[in-house]
């Protein structure tokens, strides 16, 4: 594996899921691959998780790791060409990027939507320039448009969890009081889509995602509806994704909190979240600390769902 950045990168997801539980059986026993070799983290964003899990991740594979907060411990970078630099930018990431990747042998990039420019976002102008000019293999650490290590992790979870052949999964919105990117949204929706699984994306109108993401899920703006007998609930805001609202919180209806009321709609479901979350805007204290909660198991296979990913591209070296 070269890149990473979606479910179609990880190939045949049986085989990436075995990979993961023969990973989590035994965390060292791929030193041998990352020695010499160099991760380069690279953090357009903030991050706890993420950062954690996947320098962890490396550590497990013998990698050396630098880390880089761009906003924090470099030049502020220009991204668009064509730009009179006369500003507070004063390098540009067209040769910030290969410089990069004189420094180090695998690059992690993340970098959230801007919500400036749909176009600019949908099509991941940063995560795409790194591709293309650092000659190093990158992964995403979640980008505009998806968290594909994210995501990977919430099916592993759910393999671990679960109690039928074909689980329903609900994707829920839940009320945010920021505008957030759909990139977990996207990609949750993605990787459970590819597995056949029953998916069911409930929000509220308005809130309607990329019809590329949502594929064969059924949608619906009932959440109660969404929620009977439900195995699964992935609670999550995203911000509206069509125009002319793109990017904007339309509404924070406290109706869609995920409660223990709603939650026993469900088939004892179990409830899930990629953290951080903000309780009793999302769910209510009750749901996230009940036995039925994975949002601690889920951000514990965020170290596994990485080192896969680092032990297949260090394999392609």
């Amino acid at each position: 594996m070269r890149h990473f950045t979606n479910v179609n990168d990880i190939g045949d997801l049986r085989a990436a899921l075995a990979e993961a539980i023969e990973v989590k059986k035994d965390r060292f026993a791929f030193t041998h691959l990352g020695k010499n070799k160099t991760l380069l983290m690279i953090f357009f964003n903030s991050s706890l998780r993420t950062r954690l899990s996947t320098q962890k991740a490396a550590m497990n594979l013998g990698m050396n790791v630098i880390v880089l907060d761009v906003n924090q411990g470099a030049w502020k970078l220009e991204t668009e060409r064509g730009v009179i630099m006369d500003g507070d930018k004063p390098e540009h990431l067209l040769e910030a990027i290969p410089v990069m990747g004189c420094y180090c042998d695998v690059i992690g990039v993340r970098s959230f939507a801007r919500f400036e420019s749909k176009k600019d976002d949908y099509e991941e102008k940063i995560l795409t320039q790194f591709i293309q000019y650092s000659g190093r293999p990158v992964f995403s650490m979640e980008a505009a448009t998806r968290h594909p290590l994210q995501s990977f992790a919430d099916l592993i979870t759910i393999e671990e969890f679960r109690k039928t052949d074909r689980p329903k999964i609900v994707l829920t919105w839940a009320p945010h009081p920021k505008s957030l990117p759909q990139a977990v949204a996207n990609s949750f929706a993605e990787w459970i889509n590819a597995t056949g699984y029953e998916l069911v994306i409930a929000n509220p109108e308005g809130y309607d995602l990329d019809p590329k993401f949502v594929g064969g899920a059924k949608v619906t703006h009932n959440q109660d509806e969404a929620l009977r007998g439900a195995d699964f609930v992935y609670a999550k805001n995203w911000s509206a994704y069509e125009d002319p609202n793109y990017g904007k919180v339309l509404n924070m209806d406290r109706s869609w909190t995920v409660t223990a009321e709603k939650m026993a709609l469900t088939n004892n479901a179990y409830f899930m979240h990629c953290l951080p979350v903000r309780r009793n805007m999302i769910v209510s204290d009750d749901v996230i600390e009940a036995p039925t909660s994975l949002v601690i198991p889920e951000a514990a296979n965020r170290e596994i769902s990485a080192q896969v990913v680092l032990k297949r591209i260090l394999e392609s070296l």
